[in-house]
């Protein structure tokens, strides 16, 4: 949601501070959660109004770092409206830095998953083929985002239940697809051959377009999920290509796997940085006791 306000903000960040695309778009959105998270608007908002939105972000399960990017988005609005004379005071001046604490990485409930997928697969035509096999891919192999948008057309044509992947350093690994994602990947190869021009020369990637590099870039990408979060009900905010990596991993630990299997599938060089994984794993476990268990609930 934008106003006229929010717009003469992002124009004079866009010409006096020459703020990047990627900026310009991260503080419309954070304007626009705060526009539609207050009832009277951010130009009628009041201190109680603002807090209270600002209060609710950690509730909706936002990182630290997403608080702090919307106070920081909401706090330079208003200090650009009182440039403007647009109000006479600041109700966002009290809002305080949220503790950033343990940083752990953002992760997805199976049964969010599974929304997702049937978000995407409601879609249109080729589009909803792909971004299914997109998401099915991501999140049986734990791809980086990078790797699963350079896949290659000759990669996949044999239906393998294996990808070789090269990942950061040159280093190749085995990433394992399950049988959704395998059924994924073959109906958007029927679906990719269908819309190809005939006598038209093939690309060699698996999910091709016409940017710069040939196939679908990590914004694009990035863009398709939040709509398909929106069409699910979930905050677009809690979705990512790279979270659905945290996915793979975390669900896989909270089924028992190794960390050092993990690991390997990941492609972390250095066990630590899988170890950050088990921390959401037992945070979410612990929290399916406190809410199910009768001896742990509060009388």
């Amino acid at each position: 949601m934008s106003t006229p306000q929010i717009e003469a903000f992002l124009e004079m960040m866009a010409v006096e501070r020459d703020a990047s695309p990627h900026t310009l778009s991260a503080y419309a959105r954070d304007l626009a959660d705060a526009e539609a998270g207050v009832a009277a608007g951010l130009m009628r908002a009041d201190e109680a109004g603002i807090e209270a939105w600002y209060a609710g972000l950690g509730r909706r399960g936002l990182s630290p770092a997403t608080q702090a990017r919307r106070r920081s988005a909401v706090r330079q609005f208003y200090r650009f409206a009182l440039g403007e004379g647009w109000r006479a005071d600041d109700p966002s001046r009290r809002l305080d830095a949220p503790k950033q604490g343990r940083s752990l990485p953002r992760t997805l409930s199976g049964d969010e998953i599974a929304s997702l997928l049937a978000a995407a697969a409601a879609r249109d035509g080729a589009a909803g083929v792909r971004l299914v096999a997109l998401v099915e891919l991501a999140y049986a192999s734990g791809l980086r985002v990078s790797e699963l948008l350079s896949l290659r057309l000759e990669a996949v044509r044999r239906d393998p239940a294996w990808l070789i992947v090269r990942g950061k350093g040159g280093k190749e690994r085995l990433a394992p697809l399950n049988t959704a994602a395998r059924e994924g990947v073959k109906a958007w190869l029927i679906a990719r051959d269908a819309a190809r021009p005939e006598k038209a020369p093939d690309s060699p990637w698996l999910f091709p377009s016409a940017s710069a590099k040939g196939h679908l870039t990590p914004r694009r990408f990035a863009q398709l999920l939040d709509q398909a979060a929106i069409d699910a009900g979930i905050d677009p905010a809690r979705v990512s290509p790279h979270v659905l990596r945290h996915a793979f991993a975390t669900h896989l630990l909270e089924g028992g796997a190794d960390l050092r299997v993990v690991q390997t599938l990941l492609g972390h060089a250095d066990i630590a940085t899988t170890q950050i994984y088990t921390h959401v794993a037992t945070d979410r476990l612990a929290r399916v006791v406190q809410d199910m268990h009768p001896l742990a609930r509060d009388e």
